[in-house]
């Protein structure tokens, strides 16, 4: 410290404690009071890709073929699926069901129409005569069972292959609001990236971002409500069925759930092991009490400030909390070391000149243990996934709030407490003698751990170029939890879960050519300019009079063609596009295609209910764009999302002839594809300039670049071992594991740090390298393995959670600790012997 800020943090702090903690204690309460604003998000915007144009595409493409917001419910009744009794229960969960408030529809097997139960000819199909449902007077169902069972519509759709499981799709009404604020927000912000917004713009935009984010979370917590009350539902007819509820909702409500319990459990469970280690450690209700308090300090300011700013907590930032009281927890524990170390050297000195001197030896090596850590974190705000980048700027305020408190809070309360009289000798010699040995081994063989060192870059190194991004969804969660199972079930009874489509627009060349077959000013028995046969009371063309490109017998075969090929993909479930209709209207006019005229008919007057079931989904209003759209199975072991919508895309092209700038992959499947992998550039290629970062600040720290280079390789080789050992085990990167080798870097920096600069002190005093090893093993040596020992079991006890993820980001980090431990114990203090940074001396 300088001494101007020395003389100035010793009047507040040292001299005055009340005061300094009057100044913590006042922020503390202001923000306490709104810990329970904090809010959870767990929703498809919270971990959408920004930017992405792939997104613009999917929210157009919903407004013209609907939304994919919807429950599902898996039904499987005791007795046989068309038995009365089991009909008339499925009867009585559907009303119930269709009787809240925000649905709009429930569809089943009891409102689908039926065309072959007695079969309809095409005519009558045409003019909407004999089509049946389920619950029509005068249905066969025999002949319906048989229908549902081999209807390219309904077969492994609605009805499972062996006929006892079926699906009801609770449709909710359309929140007009809320598109209508998501929309504006939108324009706005793509104007804004594009060409810029004038101040009234740049207003508007601040305003309906405010106004969206506070709507959201109401929405939110209403579809919650919804799923509570469709699960109520579901119970009262357990005993009757076996039920299985998925969809969106359901995830967004179990993922929120899953946040609060690893808020509560993990945040309580490292508490309550961060209080076992202390006393293991240190034997006194001082060091206890003080650490813990200041933990507490920190995640109580910095959740109060999550709730005061309305900064909602995601899956991926759920884990702050835990992050934050081991990152506080190393802080206070550094600080206990170095003050313990100078009670015993100095047993006479003041208790002010104690916490003064702790203070003045700690202040830099912790600053730049902050600022370092700060700066692996910042590296995720570099991403365009917003929870990530949230999780980043949540980690660097809270790390910075750690810091400044607790050099205030911890000095505080120990200038008002007495020196410590007995420090237990036991545990403490236990623990040098076990650093001590450390140093013992390092010395002795220096060269052979640097040998053994690169072998294991090399292995790690391999390793990392096996990672992988491609995971699958089903395998974040337990199989026990409701997710996992009816998943499963959906991808093998009814046709696979994560929503792909590939939308294919007209060929404007041969549309064009096709207009102009059409145009009167080619007849030379019309006169364009000639009004006489006009229609006076002709009315505007309605889009279904208007020629499609794609409602034809030749484009009919065409996309028919595209779906079995789709079909016959391992990774794909059931497929729905004009061709299934085709295929239906095929068995109702003996195998044939009807005629373009026949089909121009039917696409005019066919029946609503089954225009809404056949055609709108999978034809555009104007006729020039069609859908496919496909289930994928997330079960599938070959399931590689990227590798197989480039695949099909490839098929597209090169095989079915379609130019490239006409198909369009959208879907879900596709957003969380392009959300892997750009984390895997945002992320991967980023850390090179962390560690490139990190390198000029020791340079600052230590004034020797050759040091400096020391310092940073024990943390390369953790955060290459993590890394490498995911890709040998066959690990995928996702959502939660893409943060490790950021907090690997940022935590494992530290004990480089706290070392080297002990080093060179220590260095000053002996004069010579192996003494100076041993010195440092001696004192910070035991910092760095308490605060090692507490973080790593700390991250382990994420392992109970019920979100996979969860469970890899708490062993793996806590596996990287380890290796960062061992890597500054025993690596760095043989660099430090070879090299001899510090200059020559005796060795």
């Amino acid at each position: 410290m300088s001494s101007l800020l020395l003389r100035l943090y010793r009047a507040i702090v040292i001299d005055r404690p009340v005061v300094a903690l009057g100044l913590v204690f006042i922020p503390v309460v202001f923000f306490a009071s709104f810990v329970p604003d904090l809010k959870l998000d767990a929703s498809s915007e919270s971990i959408i890709l920004e930017h992405d144009k792939a997104l613009k595409y999917y929210r157009a493409s919903r407004e013209i073929y609907g939304s994919d917001d919807f429950l599902i419910v898996v039904y499987t009744p005791h007795d046989d699926l068309f038995a009365p009794s089991s009909l008339a229960h499925l009867t009585k969960l559907r009303d119930e069901l269709a009787g809240m408030d925000s649905v709009e529809t429930v569809l089943s097997i009891l409102d689908v129409p039926l065309v072959n139960s007695p079969r309809v000819s095409l005519t009558e199909l045409k003019d909407g005569e004999g089509i049946r449902t389920l619950e029509s007077p005068g249905t066969d169902r025999e002949l319906a069972r048989k229908e549902f069972l081999e209807s390219p519509i309904y077969q492994n759709h609605i009805i499972s292959a062996d006929g006892r499981t079926t699906a009801l799709l609770v449709l909710f009404k359309v929140d007009a609001t809320y598109n209508a604020l998501l929309n504006k927000r939108n324009r706005l912000r793509e104007k804004e990236a594009e060409s810029g917004l004038t101040s009234e713009e740049a207003a508007a935009l601040r305003s309906v971002e405010r106004t969206f984010h506070e709507y959201h979370a109401t929405v939110i917590a209403a579809e919650n409500k919804d799923t509570e009350v469709v699960r109520a539902i579901l119970d009262k007819h357990r005993d009757q069925a076996k039920l299985f509820l998925g969809g969106a909702r359901m995830v967004v409500a179990d993922m929120i759930s899953f946040i609060e319990h690893d808020l509560t459990t993990f945040g309580v469970g490292i508490l309550g092991f961060l209080l076992a280690a202390l006393v293991y450690f240190f034997r006194a209700l001082r060091w206890v009490l003080l650490p813990m308090s200041c933990c507490l300090i920190s995640v109580v300011v910095m959740m109060g400030y999550l709730g005061f700013m309305d900064w909602r907590v995601t899956v991926i930032s759920s884990n702050f909390v835990s992050l934050l009281l081991i990152v506080t927890m190393s802080l206070t524990i550094h600080l206990i070391v170095r003050y313990r170390i100078l009670r015993e050297q100095t047993p006479q000195a003041e208790q002010k000149t104690l916490v003064l001197h702790t203070i003045q030896e700690m202040a830099k090596p912790c600053f730049y243990t902050a600022i370092t850590t700060i700066v692996a974190f910042c590296s995720l705000i570099v991403s365009d996934i917003r929870p990530v980048i949230d999780f980043g700027w949540m980690m660097t305020i809270g790390i910075s709030l750690a810091f400044a408190l607790n050099f205030i809070y911890f000095p505080a309360v120990l200038v008002l407490l007495k020196p410590e009289k007995d420090i237990a000798r036991a545990n403490v010699t236990r623990l040098f003698l076990f650093t001590m040995e450390v140093a013992g081994f390092t010395l002795k063989y220096a060269k052979p751990i640097v040998a053994a060192s690169v072998l294991v870059a090399a292995l790690g190194g391999l390793g990392i170029a096996q990672l992988e991004v491609e995971n699958r969804f089903i395998d974040h969660f337990k199989s026990t939890t409701e997710i996992y199972r009816g998943m499963e079930l959906v991808d093998t009874k009814l046709g696979g879960t994560i929503p792909l489509d590939f939308v294919i627009d007209a060929d404007e060349t041969v549309a064009a050519s096709s207009e102009a077959t059409d145009d009167p000013f080619d007849d030379p028995f019309v006169d364009p300019l000639d009004d006489s046969l006009a229609d006076p009371f002709a009315q505007e063309e309605d889009a279904a009079d208007k020629p499609s490109y794609w409602f034809n017998g030749y484009r009919l075969t065409q996309i028919e063609t595209i779906h079995d090929y789709l079909e016959s993909l391992p990774e794909v479930g059931k497929v729905l596009s004009l061709a299934t209709g085709m295929k239906v209207i095929k068995q109702l006019n003996d195998g044939l295609m009807p005629d373009d005229y026949e089909l121009a008919l039917l696409r005019k007057y066919v029946p609503q209910d089954v225009k809404e079931a056949l055609i709108d989904p999978y034809l555009s209003p104007d006729g020039d764009q069609t859908r496919l759209t496909m289930r994928l199975i997330e079960s599938a072991p070959t399931l590689k999302r990227k590798e197989l919508i480039e695949r099909i895309q490839r098929h597209l092209v090169e095989n079915a002839g379609f130019a490239e700038a006409t198909v369009h992959p959208t879907g879900m499947a596709l957003l969380y594809s392009h959300l892997l992998h750009s984390l895997y550039r945002s992320q991967i290629l980023t850390m090179g300039t962390v560690f490139v970062s990190i390198l000029l600040m020791f340079v600052m720290l230590f004034r020797r670049v050759s040091l400096s280079i020391v310092a940073i390789l024990p943390n390369l080789l953790a955060a290459c071992s993590v890394l490498g050992l995911m890709g040998w085990w066959g690990i995928p990167l996702d959502i939660m594991t893409i943060t490790i080798a950021a907090i690997t870097v940022g935590i494992a920096v530290d004990h480089a740090i706290h070392y080297i600069h002990r080093f060179q002190v220590e260095f000053v005093k002996h004069q010579t390298y192996r003494e100076t090893v041993m010195a440092c093993h001696g004192s910070i040596g035991r910092a760095i393995y308490y605060t090692a020992l507490t973080i790593t079991v700390g991250f382990s006890i994420l392992a109970f959670s019920d979100f996979i993820p969860t469970i890899y980001f708490g062993l793996l980090t806590g596996f990287a600790m380890m290796v960062a431990l061992m890597s500054n114990l025993t690596l760095l203090a043989a660099l430090l012997m070879i090299v001899k940074p510090l200059g020559p001396a005796t060795t």
